[in-house]
């Protein structure tokens, strides 16, 4: 299971909207937050692929001006690599590896 840790910035007035939006997601648990707009944030998710899925859903929010990643774990996938598995679209990779690879 892939662990994130995120500061979101947020446009200051519109953070509220942000904070209520984070809410929805049920992978994101939100730590902190400050007047300027910034948000801490963890995101832990079945696989990379779908970290990565949350982060643009949250990119995409208007009042949302940027995704910051502090922190990540992929410690299970890298074991699972290791291992001989397969997984579709490890983390950072923007297409699925080739069989051979």
């Amino acid at each position: 299971m892939p662990i994130g840790g995120v500061v979101i910035t947020s446009v200051p007035e519109k953070k509220a909207l942000v904070l209520a939006g984070l809410a929805t997601i049920s992978e994101v648990e939100v730590y902190g937050d400050d007047a300027a707009g910034n948000i801490v944030a963890v995101l832990d998710t079945e696989t990379s692929e779908e970290m990565e899925t949350i982060i643009d859903r949250i990119n995409k929010d208007a009042n949302v001006l940027s995704v910051g990643m502090t922190y990540l774990n992929t410690e299970d996938e890298a074991e699972r690599l290791a291992h001989g598995e397969r997984l579709a679209k490890p983390f950072g990779f923007k297409k699925a590896l080739a069989k051979d690879e």
